[in-house]
């Protein structure tokens, strides 16, 4: 297992890479070109640039989040075939400079949703939550409401030139529905595919964040059997999963430890968002709404050593990040991608990693 940090780059951070590598345990970056609109090619140069940049700092570039799918090839537009070719050159370019493995999402505009970026906690800390009476009817509304709560950042997926026409959007999707949206995504992987055994590069697909429909979209990817669906659809081990504990969480029907180790054991899961949850009034009937919370099993509704435990007991291997972070200790920055609570949780994440595999001998 390797312990990585999400980076977003020079001139989208305020974190340094020289803070991120002060951080025990923690071996590599989770990197993305941010600038390079969905659709065109990652150029090498630009891939090995920031390799380069990465590896002066002793740090590792193996992990890429996110070469964004475009809207076309998720639509099935005429276009698709074109923007699938743009992204194989990608993943040629990545390979070639030793990038093992490419998280993204096949979610229809939104690649997540919370309601609140700013979601205040008693102990004066500030987190991301989603509060389902905070969601508005109207899309816009919520555009707008990131917008402004992500101050200077820009936040993945929330990109305001794709959004800017959200309407006509929504409309692009009005005839897609989740059987079109599985067929759409099997064309792409079944396309990718050869070029990725051929540099050896590892499709990991994000579940859906929520795991249920928002704004009428379809989801695809929100539980076991449409994990199971995904493996079977095409079955090699370049078609895997970024196991983001949380999303899968968010529905409490979801049984996250089962989840974990089923799919560690079929050699699935190549990257993992570790983060623990906290439900908010779950004794409700039928109320999701959470707040993400610190790592530590205690401060969430979910068991972090269970978690653990199951990529462990059945041979995980792969990378592993903390996910989304709290604003603590007086720090201001992107919402959810703080260095501080970020670096707690490898902390606490490393800690258990050792103490289990110590107790397994």
């Amino acid at each position: 297992m390797e312990l990585t940090f999400r980076w977003y780059g020079p001139n989208e951070e305020k974190i340094t890479l020289e803070q991120i590598r002060q951080i025990p345990g923690c071996s590599g970056i989770v990197g993305t070109l941010f600038d390079i609109p969905v659709g065109e090619v990652w150029p090498r140069e630009r891939i090995h640039a920031l390799r380069e940049m990465v590896e002066a700092n002793g740090l590792t570039l193996k992990v890429i989040e996110s070469v964004n799918v475009s809207d076309d090839i998720k639509i099935g537009t005429a276009k698709r075939d074109e923007h699938i070719e743009a992204y194989k050159e990608t993943i040629k370019n990545l390979g070639q400079e030793g990038v093992k493995v490419i998280c993204y999402n096949f979610m229809p505009v939104f690649d997540w949703v919370k309601s609140d970026l700013d979601y205040k906690l008693p102990d004066g800390s500030s987190t991301l939550a989603f509060v389902k009476a905070n969601i508005p009817d109207d899309p816009q509304e919520i555009i707008d409401t990131v917008a402004e709560g992500s101050g200077d950042f820009t936040l993945p997926g929330w990109e305001p030139e794709r959004l800017a026409q959200v309407k006509s959007l929504l409309d692009a999707y009005k005839d897609v529905d989740e059987e079109k949206l599985r067929e759409n995504l099997v064309y792409f992987l079944n396309a990718i595919m050869p070029v990725c055994e051929e540099y050896d590069v590892k499709m990991a697909i994000h579940p859906d964040d929520p795991p249920y429909s928002m704004f009428g979209l379809p989801r695809i990817i929100k539980n076991r059997e449409d994990l199971d669906w995904l493996c079977n659809a095409v079955d090699t081990p370049y078609n895997g999963i970024t196991l983001c504990c949380g999303s899968i969480a968010e529905e409490p029907g979801n049984d996250i430890y089962s989840i974990l180790a089923e799919f560690t054991r079929r050699g699935r899961i190549h990257f993992v968002h570790m983060r623990n949850i906290k439900y908010i009034n779950p004794e409700e009937p039928g109320n999701k709404d959470f707040y993400e919370a610190p790592h530590p099993s205690p401060c969430g509704s979910l068991d972090m050593y269970k978690m653990m435990r199951a990529l462990h007991d059945n041979g995980f291997e792969g990378f592993m990040r903390p996910d989304h972070g709290r604003m603590i200790w007086g720090e201001t920055g992107r919402p959810g991608y703080g260095l501080y609570d970020r670096a707690l949780g490898i902390a606490y994440i490393n800690g258990m990693w050792e103490a289990i595999e110590k107790s397994s001998k």
